[in-house]
């Protein structure tokens, strides 16, 4: 027989069986942990170049975008 343990891990709460509402709440908390990216990292094998390749690329895509928004922000 298993032992009553507290519930672990992450839980949403339906109401008035609105299952699409609560699935909303569960990914956006998942989003917010950072469940959803972890898992897609998980789903395969990437090697450490690959790795490093992709974090030098967002790192670029991030400093762009930072610096687009200080043209903008400098244009006004």
């Amino acid at each position: 027989m298993k032992k009553d343990r507290e519930k672990s891990g992450m839980t949403v709460d339906v109401r008035n069986n609105d299952i699409n509402g609560a699935m909303r709440v569960l990914k956006k908390r998942m989003q917010n942990e950072g469940l959803l990216n972890e898992m897609r990292e998980k789903t395969h094998y990437t090697a450490k170049s690959e790795k490093r390749r992709l974090d030098k690329k967002a790192g670029r895509r991030r400093w762009l975008k930072k610096q687009s928004e200080k043209e903008t922000t400098e244009g006004n």
